[in-house]
């Protein structure tokens, strides 16, 4: 048995069925995008994309720690 996902990983599951996209193209699509800080990522996708706060708070958060890397 796998253990629940934590933190933004824990929203996976519900995006993509909500929103009917695998995790891999939104991080594509915000890696993508010409914007680079946090709350303006989150407000296109909530704007452009009709993704919840909750849930483009937390592809924004999981996507930005990848390329950090941490």
């Amino acid at each position: 048995m796998t253990a629940p996902a934590n933190g933004p990983a824990s929203y996976f599951p519900s995006i993509e069925k909500k929103y009917g996209r695998p995790i891999a193209e939104w991080t594509d699509l915000i890696r993508s995008s010409p914007l680079t800080k946090h709350m303006e990522l989150v407000n296109w996708l909530k704007s452009e994309h009709g993704l919840g706060h909750g849930h483009a708070n937390a592809l924004v958060a999981h996507t930005l720690a990848q390329k950090s890397g941490a």
